[in-house]
This record gives C-alpha cells, structure tokens and sequence, in this order.
C-alpha cells in the first residue's frame, strides 16, 4: 500500500503544525540533503514548454529512495481561475521500485521553495537583517515573508507590486501574523533600507523588476521569480555587484537570473558553503544573490519531511496504488477469471 497526503490532510496538517514551524523544520531537513549533495542523481527538469506554461518533471535519487515532482507553471492561469503552479510528489523505494509516499505538492512547494529561501538566507545575508523588500505578492509571498521570519527574524516587509489586490491580499494575511507591512509606490521605494530584497514575480518575460542603482551595499538578494527559459527578474548589471550563489549550476544556466550571463559566469553551488569549500558571506557590505529556481533535491527533502511528519497521524490514507498479484508473474490472473470470454 502507498500511504496518501491529499490536499484536506495536508491543510489539516499545516494547520495543526503551523506554517512557520513547518518552514523552519524543513529548512533542517533541506540543509542535511544538500550537505550530502554529491550523494544524489542530479539532471535539470524534464520540461515540456508550450505557448500556455510549461509542465516539468523534476527528478532524484539517494540510491535508497527515489523522488519525483510533477509540477506545471502557467503565468496566464489566475485569470482564467486557474492557479500558476499546481504539484503532486512521489517517493519510491529503490530496491523493489514500489511508490510509497504520494503528496499534494501544490501548497508543499510553496512551503518548500521558502524553506529554501530561508536556509539560504540564514547564511548569505547579514545577521541582523531586520527589513524584507518584496517585489511580487502573489503566492509565494507570505510563505516567503514567514520563512525570513523563521531564519532572520525579519517581521518588516516593504512590498511592490503592479497588482493592488495582490499587495491588499499580502497585508491582510501578514498582518496577523506579525508582520510590519509597508506598501510601497513602486519597486525602488519598496527596497529603499532593506536588508533584504526577495523578487517573485509571475510573468514570463525578460523582466527587470530591480535595476543595479537600487541595489545597496550589504544587501542579499533572494531571487526566486526567475525559473524558466525567458524568464528572468534582475537587471544583469546586478549580477556583477557580488557573488551569485546556485542550486545546480546545469539547470541554473537554463533558466535562472544567469541566463543573461556567458557561460563562464562564475557563480558557487550553495551545497559548496554548507560543505566548508566556499565562503558565504564574508564582509557586512558584500552584495549576496542567490539565483534560485527549484531543484530537484528541495522537493525530495520536502518529501521526506511531510513522510516523516505524518508518520503515526492521522494526516494521511493508504491507497491501492501497486497491482500486486499473489504470483507476481501472473498479472493476468487479476483480471482474466473476471474477463468475459470470446
């Protein structure tokens, strides 16, 4: 049987943990993945791009367990009542090759690429970041606001956005949970005395959501908007204004902020710092960019985070997912004694 976290017990669950707790948990949960990076099977996404969004498939594996996202990205989709991104996750054990953990991902991806930020963040920006600018409110944002508050203890945001509904909807979800929202006029009033700056935009576009002259000493940039062919948020000028941290540097060059850059751009895969081999931040007034995307990795740690947090709950089901005849090379005894004959 494969045990089942459908989208009633994963709001059930989140409500009972808490939003905060989980991003914080799961930062720890990522952090020890990426510490055993070279231990994974790593390739950029599998990604099918059509004139609507692009549909991926984002694969990994320890060698013990084996993970899978399915997840789309269609930025035309809110307004048509569709949501941009929607997920569902898969782990399997690699030595029968049996699912055994299948996963809503749509809510555990935005709880997950947050946890990526604030891992990431807890160790590029300075200690005593108090101010988030936020350029983008759309689904990411709170998820993004808290997992700042959990790594930083930031509870002041400055946010932009060309959606007012969108900055009203993030002052109305933020301000009970602690947060200090200032609504900006526009995206370099957003980041004016920042310490850090997170750009989620939606648009599939050469975008410059920030341009170099906004860009201050000491300010770490959480880049999370760019993550497809086309798509990028920053001014490239920003990217030669400090050191550009990735995930997986193949699938980076594909669809981060680096696109704009040749191809020996110099940038440093995260898992170096946490490893010892590269220096994060190394001076108050370094500028730090962490040009994220998603990879694999984060999903199969977000995985066996919800795995191992449900286990013993009631947050999930077992569902018959694996035909599993008495013979198992008897397939067709299955269905052949209820098969109508002729």
């Amino acid at each position: 049987m494969t045990r089942f976290v459908d989208v009633h017990n994963m709001v059930r669950w989140v409500a009972r943990t808490g939003t905060q707790t989980i991003i914080s948990e799961m930062m720890d949960y990522l952090e020890d993945d990426f510490r055993r990076w070279e231990s994974f099977d790593k390739t950029p996404r599998v990604a099918s791009h059509t004139p609507f969004g692009v549909i991926e498939l984002m694969p990994t594996s320890d060698h013990e367990t084996y993970g899978f996202k399915y997840v789309n990205g269609h930025p035309s989709n809110p307004a048509r009542g569709f949501q941009t991104v929607t997920a569902f996750g898969v782990l399997a054990d690699v030595h029968n090759g049996y699912p055994t953990f299948l996963t809503e991902m749509t809510l555990l991806t935005a709880l997950r690429t947050a946890a990526t930020s604030g891992m990431v963040g807890r160790r590029l920006a300075r200690p005593d970041s108090s101010v988030m600018a936020m350029i983008g409110t759309g689904s990411q944002s709170e998820f993004q606001a808290l997992a700042f508050k959990a790594a930083l203890g930031i509870t002041t945001l400055r946010v932009w956005d060309t959606d007012q509904a969108a900055m009203a909807k993030l002052l109305r979800n933020a301000a009970p949970l602690g947060f200090d929202v200032h609504i900006a006029s526009s995206a370099a009033d957003a980041v004016q005395g920042a310490d850090v700056i997170t750009t989620c935009t939606a648009d599939k576009a050469n975008a410059t959501v920030l341009s170099a002259d906004m860009i201050c000493p000491g300010v770490h940039i959480n880049a999370i908007g760019g993550d497809c062919p086309g798509k990028t948020e920053l001014d490239a000028a920003i990217l030669e204004l400090g050191e550009v941290f990735v995930e997986y540097t193949p699938q980076t060059r594909i669809e981060g902020e680096i696109q704009q850059m040749p191809a020996d751009f110099a940038v440093t895969e995260f898992c170096q710092v946490l490893a010892g081999g590269a220096a994060g931040r190394s001076t108050p007034e370094q500028v730090t960019i962490f040009d994220s995307v998603g990879f694999a990795i984060e999903d199969f740690s977000a995985l066996r985070y919800v795995r191992d947090a449900v286990q013993g709950s009631d947050f999930f089901e077992e569902i018959d997912l694996v035909a599993n005849p008495e013979d198992p090379k008897d397939l067709f005894g299955l269905v052949g004694a209820l098969s109508p004959v002729g």
